[in-house]
């Protein structure tokens, strides 16, 4: 993977369980991973007519793909930002040659509550 390919700067973010201090309630909120403010380099690319169709139907709202470097630790329950967009990952795919050189992840845009 060429480092010029991976131009964009991502957040990714991991859901988390907060306990609110008067109430007590837990909820579920969102938490920059792997630290507060800490952005990727990434490569952000929209899937092609072609890609829709050999998806078919079962991963029909996949609409695109980001690539980054092989990080330990990422998961498909986390999402990406990129500047005001949300994207819901779908999956980690590792490369199909070393598999510790770059990961593939397939995302649809919106919100995705976990």
């Amino acid at each position: 993977m060429r480092a010029g390919k991976l131009r964009h700067r991502i957040q990714l973010q991991q859901q988390v369980q907060v306990q609110d201090s008067e109430t007590g309630a837990v909820a579920l909120a969102w938490q920059d991973w792997p630290a507060p403010g800490r952005k990727l380099w990434a490569s952000i690319e929209p899937l092609s007519a072609r890609d829709f169709i050999a998806a078919q139907a079962a991963q029909s709202e996949v609409s695109a793909r980001i690539v980054l470097r092989y990080r330990v630790g990422v998961l498909a329950s986390m999402r990406a930002l990129y500047r005001a967009k949300v994207y819901a990952i779908h999956g980690v795919l590792p490369d199909p040659d070393s598999g510790i050189e770059y990961l593939t992840l397939p995302v649809s845009e919106g919100v995705k509550d976990g």
